[in-house]
């Protein structure tokens, strides 16, 4: 369940990066990309910079053996 959570975070955080690009332009254009990507790996439910740190939000015990 824990990815779970970890998805609607990532969703939540990176729509408001996106709307911060947008609403205020500027320099918060790189958080509205760095928003774009937040949600991109909530969707696929992958995220990079996990697998490169050996880290996992997924639920170990609630996965079928």
């Amino acid at each position: 369940m824990m990815g779970f959570w970890d998805a609607v975070v990532r969703v939540i955080v990176g729509v408001i990066f996106i709307w911060l690009g947008i609403e205020k332009g500027g320099a918060f254009v790189i958080a509205e990309i760095f928003g774009f990507i937040l949600l991109f790996t909530a969707v696929i439910a992958f995220c990079p910079l996990y697998k490169l740190a050996g880290v996992s939000s997924k639920c170990e015990e609630c996965e079928p053996a």
